[in-house]
């Protein structure tokens, strides 16, 4: 019988986003306070002698995830294979419930969540050395890839610091029907400093320890470049800071915004926006362990 692992690969926020500047090798740095969600995709890890991905679920768009080659998680299967010498073979489940594009970190909570349940069952774990295969993969993978639910991150994410996870809270996730590239935000925001590159600022972890302290540094830098060519981003942030949300921004380069608050929030007013469809969920204080299953 083949060794298996489930675990949830749990979406994120990014409640403060700074991009600083670009480096040598053509990636920005960035600084960054990543917190998971409790909404996720399922997902199930088996070692088998062939290698494959399946996709399905409701947030599975109707084309599919393109070249399985190129999804995140089966890279990060065969990274984590190229790095240890195992597994020969691998066979991947998703069900989707993250949106694609929506800058939650879909791709990325799969690929770190697949790292994580090839080291549960690997006869050798990497254990802490996760996070620099995970750095190879993107911003956002090293963060899905450890078991502490909110972090400071920098660099190109691969650098992070820990916290104290906040109190969870409903969050209301406002999702446009259209995707933005990380790329073409990247590229907006770029072309709206011209040579100005940003000095980083210092995050102190204890100023970072409740909501009201966090809404007073919440900030996303890509929010102005993306709402001035999709202007439903700004609309949407308008509406939630006018149901007295604690926190309303872009998640990520977008397109998802998100709003967090005391109590569950009435998402009445987002639906009257076209073209948008609301998520409820909340924020967690801890990630979902790996469970092996037969």
């Amino acid at each position: 019988m083949s060794l298996a692992a489930r675990v949830r690969a749990q979406a994120k926020i990014n409640l403060i986003l700074r991009v600083l500047a670009r480096e040598e090798s053509g990636f920005h740095s960035i600084e960054t306070v990543f917190l998971r969600l409790d909404l996720s995709d399922d997902i199930v890890v088996r070692i088998v002698s062939g290698r494959s991905l399946d996709c399905s679920g409701p947030a599975l768009p109707s084309g599919g995830l393109g070249p399985v080659e190129s999804n995140l998680a089966y890279r990060a299967a065969d990274e984590y294979a190229r790095a240890t010498g195992w597994p020969v073979g691998f066979a991947i489940e998703i069900e989707k419930h993250i949106p694609i594009g929506g800058g939650l970190g879909g791709g990325s909570a799969d690929a770190g969540a697949v790292l994580r349940a090839l080291d549960a069952l690997s006869p050798n774990p990497l254990g802490p050395r996760l996070v620099e295969l995970a750095a190879g993969l993107g911003a956002d993978v090293p963060f899905m890839s450890i078991d502490r639910p909110m972090s400071l991150g920098w660099g190109r994410g691969e650098r992070l610091y820990p916290l104290r996870p906040l109190d969870p809270r409903p969050i209301l996730l406002a999702v446009p029907d259209f995707a933005i590239a990380t790329g073409d935000a990247y590229a907006w925001l770029a072309a709206s400093r011209g040579q100005y590159a940003p000095v980083g600022a210092v995050l102190a972890a204890d100023a970072l320890a409740t909501w009201e302290e966090v809404a007073r540094e919440a900030t996303n830098d890509f929010e102005a470049v993306v709402a001035r060519r999709h202007p439903v981003v700004a609309e949407l942030t308008d509406r939630f800071r006018s149901m007295d949300a604690l926190v309303a921004l872009l998640s990520g380069s977008g397109s998802t915004v998100f709003g967090v608050f005391d109590q569950n929030p009435d998402d009445s007013e987002m639906r009257k926006v076209a073209g948008v469809r609301t998520i409820v969920s909340k924020t967690s204080d801890r990630v979902t362990r790996v469970e092996r299953v037969e």
